[in-house]
């Protein structure tokens, strides 16, 4: 038994700054398991918004008096916003002691409340590894993502957990020393992935442009078209077996070693659009590594390079 004390106190009054797409989404989930929402904070429209149609039932007060009301303090700011959102409720004194202050950033661990926590605050990192779109589904999302939790203490990584484990999450445990690197593997893969795949569609609607087999014009630069919808079954599923099988999951020309194709690809693409082109050279270089392609195909993608936009050179780019 890790305290006498009851690590998850039956319901608790939840402050949040701001009423984000993080913030508002975690407002609801924490309602719905019990607990209350007295108050957010919102400034832009936006946030203002959601605050009004998500937490309608909450009060739109500033971060101090938000801050001076919670036993749940959750700060849903910015990465970049966070250590200067916690100097100010530092300095205003507001935050008071026991108060459980969480914030919702990845790369943090809990030395950035370090003020506050100064001042008699139980710091709590509490980072959902999930994307955030400001739709509906990021709620129902919120249900079946793992959380990495960071706290001080034992009694703090109970806190943590139990409300995750509340909203149907999966607390996992990260080390303050790890926040970073634990931050760095998730901006990789999700946030690269909507890259790559938006630049494949990219390449894909200029492939398929033109009347189709009924003269109807096939690709449009709308979302949801024919180039996702070509892309969209192959996308799915590469990312499962990915997960699922791991290295086994390798296809296509750089697992097989293809030279000829990967050079033929390479050439369209410049053509197409060099930038497209390096991304293309650089993530088929990695892939070959991991493939331990031919040593061929590893010097074609080590050295190859591509060219510069017609009408410029190093001297004046």
């Amino acid at each position: 038994m890790v305290s006498e004390v009851d690590p998850a106190p039956a319901r608790l009054t939840v402050g949040i700054v701001s009423a984000g797409r993080v913030g508002s989404a975690l407002g609801v989930a924490l309602e719905r398991s019990g607990h209350v929402v007295f108050g957010v904070s919102a400034v832009s429209d936006a946030s203002l918004r959601r605050a009004q149609t998500r937490l309608p039932d909450s009060r739109v007060l500033s971060p101090e008096e938000v801050a001076a009301q919670s036993e749940l303090l959750i700060l849903a700011v910015p990465d970049a916003e966070l250590p200067g959102l916690v100097a100010g409720l530092a300095a205003a004194e507001v935050v008071r002691p026991g108060t459980f202050v969480a914030h919702v950033a990845g790369a943090h661990g809990i030395a950035v409340l370090e003020p506050l926590t100064a001042a008699g605050a139980r710091p709590l990192a509490i980072h959902p590894a999930m994307t955030f779109t400001g739709h509906d589904e990021d709620i129902t999302r919120l249900a079946d993502c793992c959380f990495g939790i960071t706290a001080a203490d034992e009694i703090g990584y109970a806190v943590a957990q139990a409300l995750v484990l509340e909203i149907g999450g999966e607390p996992v445990r990260v080390t303050e020393q790890q926040r970073t690197l634990y931050h760095a593997a998730l901006a990789h893969g999700a946030n690269h992935l909507v890259t790559l795949v938006l630049d494949a569609v990219d390449v894909l609607r200029g492939a398929l442009a033109g009347p189709g087999l009924l003269g109807q014009q096939l690709v449009d630069d709308q979302p949801n078209g024919l180039a996702e919808r070509m892309l969209a079954p192959m996308v799915s599923a590469a990312l499962d077996n990915a997960l699922r099988r791991g290295q086994s999951a390798l296809t296509g020309p750089v697992a097989r070693g293809d030279v000829a194709a990967v050079a033929a690809h390479l050439a369209a693409l410049e053509g197409f659009d060099p930038e497209v082109a390096a991304g293309y050279r650089a993530l088929s270089l990695r892939t070959a590594e991991r493939a331990k392609a031919d040593p061929a195909l590893l010097d074609l993608l080590a050295a190859h390079r591509v060219c510069p936009p017609s009408g410029l050179t190093e001297g004046n780019s």
